[in-house]
Protein backbone atom coordinates (compact mmCIF):
# COMPACT_ATOMS: atom_id res chain seq x y z
CA UNK A 1 0.00 0.00 0.00
CA UNK A 2 1.31 3.43 -0.91
CA UNK A 3 1.91 6.12 1.64
CA UNK A 4 0.39 9.56 1.21
CA UNK A 5 1.38 12.62 3.18
CA UNK A 6 -0.34 15.99 3.22
CA UNK A 7 1.80 18.96 4.20
CA UNK A 8 -0.42 21.84 5.31
CA UNK A 9 1.23 25.23 5.44
CA UNK A 10 -1.66 27.02 7.11
CA UNK A 11 -0.70 28.99 10.22
CA UNK A 12 -4.35 29.20 11.27
CA UNK A 13 -6.51 26.41 12.70
CA UNK A 14 -9.70 27.94 11.30
CA UNK A 15 -8.28 28.50 7.80
CA UNK A 16 -10.54 27.49 4.94
CA UNK A 17 -7.54 25.53 3.67
CA UNK A 18 -8.25 23.05 6.46
CA UNK A 19 -11.64 22.35 4.88
CA UNK A 20 -9.90 21.46 1.62
CA UNK A 21 -7.32 19.31 3.40
CA UNK A 22 -10.01 17.48 5.40
CA UNK A 23 -12.05 16.87 2.25
CA UNK A 24 -9.09 15.45 0.30
CA UNK A 25 -7.86 13.39 3.26
CA UNK A 26 -11.31 11.85 3.77
CA UNK A 27 -11.65 11.03 0.06
CA UNK A 28 -8.19 9.47 -0.07
CA UNK A 29 -8.72 7.39 3.05
CA UNK A 30 -11.60 5.64 1.30
CA UNK A 31 -8.92 4.16 -1.02
CA UNK A 32 -5.77 3.98 1.08
CA UNK A 33 -5.25 2.97 4.66
CA UNK A 34 -4.17 6.41 5.84
CA UNK A 35 -3.14 9.77 4.52
CA UNK A 36 -0.72 11.26 7.06
CA UNK A 37 -1.06 14.95 7.82
CA UNK A 38 1.81 17.26 8.70
CA UNK A 39 0.48 20.56 10.04
CA UNK A 40 3.61 22.63 9.73
CA UNK A 41 2.39 25.10 12.33
CA UNK A 42 2.39 22.22 14.85
CA UNK A 43 6.13 21.67 14.44
CA UNK A 44 8.32 23.33 17.08
CA UNK A 45 8.72 27.01 16.13
CA UNK A 46 12.35 27.03 17.32
CA UNK A 47 13.19 24.18 14.94
CA UNK A 48 11.60 26.00 12.01
CA UNK A 49 13.06 29.43 12.74
CA UNK A 50 16.56 28.24 13.63
CA UNK A 51 16.66 25.50 10.96
CA UNK A 52 17.16 22.69 13.45
CA UNK A 53 17.51 19.78 11.04
CA UNK A 54 18.02 17.40 13.98
CA UNK A 55 14.86 18.27 15.93
CA UNK A 56 12.87 15.12 16.74
CA UNK A 57 9.59 16.49 15.34
CA UNK A 58 11.37 17.58 12.14
CA UNK A 59 12.97 14.15 11.76
CA UNK A 60 9.58 12.45 12.28
CA UNK A 61 7.89 14.69 9.71
CA UNK A 62 10.75 14.18 7.25
CA UNK A 63 10.46 10.41 7.68
CA UNK A 64 6.79 10.60 6.68
CA UNK A 65 7.77 12.49 3.53
CA UNK A 66 10.59 10.05 2.80
CA UNK A 67 8.22 7.06 3.03
CA UNK A 68 5.52 8.71 0.93
CA UNK A 69 4.67 7.88 -2.64
CA UNK A 70 2.43 10.95 -2.90
CA UNK A 71 3.02 14.33 -1.27
CA UNK A 72 0.20 16.87 -1.21
CA UNK A 73 1.39 20.43 -0.57
CA UNK A 74 -1.41 22.70 0.66
CA UNK A 75 -1.15 26.39 1.48
CA UNK A 76 -3.15 29.56 1.69
CA UNK A 77 -1.80 32.37 -0.47
CA UNK A 78 -0.19 35.26 1.42
CA UNK A 79 1.54 38.10 -0.43
CA UNK A 80 1.19 36.28 -3.78
CA UNK A 81 2.95 33.13 -2.54
CA UNK A 82 2.69 30.22 -0.14
CA UNK A 83 3.14 30.80 3.58
CA UNK A 84 6.46 31.47 5.29
CA UNK A 85 5.88 28.62 7.72
CA UNK A 86 5.57 26.22 4.79
CA UNK A 87 8.81 27.57 3.29
CA UNK A 88 10.56 27.17 6.64
CA UNK A 89 9.60 23.49 6.67
CA UNK A 90 10.46 22.87 3.02
CA UNK A 91 13.92 24.25 3.80
CA UNK A 92 14.34 21.51 6.42
CA UNK A 93 13.58 18.66 4.03
CA UNK A 94 16.53 16.94 2.34
CA UNK A 95 17.51 18.53 -0.99
CA UNK A 96 16.00 15.72 -3.12
CA UNK A 97 13.15 14.81 -0.76
CA UNK A 98 10.56 14.83 -3.56
CA UNK A 99 12.51 12.78 -6.09
CA UNK A 100 10.34 9.94 -7.40
CA UNK A 101 7.20 11.19 -5.66
CA UNK A 102 3.89 12.36 -7.08
CA UNK A 103 3.21 15.92 -5.91
CA UNK A 104 -0.23 17.51 -5.70
CA UNK A 105 -0.40 21.28 -5.03
CA UNK A 106 -3.54 22.72 -3.39
CA UNK A 107 -3.81 26.48 -2.76
CA UNK A 108 -6.53 28.80 -1.52
CA UNK A 109 -6.56 32.58 -1.81
CA UNK A 110 -8.85 35.52 -1.34
CA UNK A 111 -9.29 36.08 -5.07
CA UNK A 112 -8.26 34.71 -8.46
CA UNK A 113 -5.56 37.40 -8.65
CA UNK A 114 -2.90 34.94 -7.48
CA UNK A 115 -3.97 31.92 -9.52
CA UNK A 116 -0.47 31.51 -10.95
CA UNK A 117 1.22 31.48 -7.55
CA UNK A 118 1.41 27.68 -7.68
CA UNK A 119 3.29 27.73 -10.98
CA UNK A 120 5.51 30.72 -10.25
CA UNK A 121 6.27 30.44 -6.53
CA UNK A 122 5.74 26.82 -5.42
CA UNK A 123 6.62 24.58 -8.35
CA UNK A 124 10.15 25.97 -8.89
CA UNK A 125 11.00 25.18 -5.26
CA UNK A 126 9.47 21.71 -5.45
CA UNK A 127 11.25 21.02 -8.74
CA UNK A 128 14.57 21.95 -7.12
CA UNK A 129 13.75 19.28 -4.54
CA UNK A 130 13.40 16.59 -7.21
CA UNK A 131 9.66 16.79 -7.96
CA UNK A 132 9.00 15.82 -11.57
CA UNK A 133 5.52 14.29 -11.49
CA UNK A 134 2.73 16.72 -10.60
CA UNK A 135 -1.00 16.08 -10.55
CA UNK A 136 -3.30 18.86 -11.67
CA UNK A 137 -3.15 21.78 -9.27
CA UNK A 138 -6.16 23.18 -7.48
CA UNK A 139 -6.43 26.87 -6.72
CA UNK A 140 -9.56 27.72 -4.74
CA UNK A 141 -10.89 31.02 -3.50
CA UNK A 142 -12.21 31.65 -0.01
CA UNK A 143 -15.80 31.97 -1.24
CA UNK A 144 -15.71 28.30 -2.34
CA UNK A 145 -15.23 27.06 1.23
CA UNK A 146 -17.89 28.12 3.72
CA UNK A 147 -16.82 28.10 7.34
CA UNK A 148 -19.07 28.09 10.39
CA UNK A 149 -17.79 28.01 13.91
CA UNK A 150 -19.54 28.10 17.23
CA UNK A 151 -17.64 29.58 20.19
CA UNK A 152 -15.11 27.11 21.61
CA UNK A 153 -15.87 24.62 18.84
CA UNK A 154 -13.85 23.40 15.88
CA UNK A 155 -14.80 25.00 12.58
CA UNK A 156 -17.09 23.18 10.17
CA UNK A 157 -16.35 23.54 6.46
CA UNK A 158 -18.64 23.18 3.48
CA UNK A 159 -17.08 23.05 0.03
CA UNK A 160 -19.06 24.24 -2.98
CA UNK A 161 -19.78 21.67 -5.67
CA UNK A 162 -17.46 23.15 -8.32
CA UNK A 163 -14.49 22.90 -5.98
CA UNK A 164 -15.51 19.38 -4.90
CA UNK A 165 -15.42 18.29 -8.55
CA UNK A 166 -11.91 19.70 -9.02
CA UNK A 167 -10.65 18.16 -5.78
CA UNK A 168 -12.24 14.80 -6.69
CA UNK A 169 -10.39 14.95 -10.01
CA UNK A 170 -7.05 15.39 -8.23
CA UNK A 171 -7.91 12.55 -5.83
CA UNK A 172 -8.64 10.37 -8.88
CA UNK A 173 -5.26 11.31 -10.38
CA UNK A 174 -3.54 10.40 -7.11
CA UNK A 175 -5.35 7.04 -6.92
CA UNK A 176 -4.37 6.28 -10.54
CA UNK A 177 -0.71 7.12 -9.81
CA UNK A 178 -0.77 4.98 -6.65
CA UNK A 179 -2.28 2.05 -8.59
CA UNK A 180 0.27 2.44 -11.37
CA UNK A 181 3.20 2.57 -8.97
CA UNK A 182 1.99 -0.43 -6.99
CA UNK A 183 2.09 -2.49 -10.21
CA UNK A 184 5.73 -1.58 -10.85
Amino acid sequence: MSNIVIISGSPNASSRLNGIVQYVQTKLEAYVQKANLINVVSLPPEDLVYANFAGSAILEANALVEQATVVIIASPVYKASYTGVLKAYLDLLPQKALLGKVVAPLFIGGSMAHLLSIDYSLKPVLSSMGAKVFTSSVYAVDSQVNRTQAPNEAPIFEIVEDLQVRLDSVVDEIIQEVALRSKL
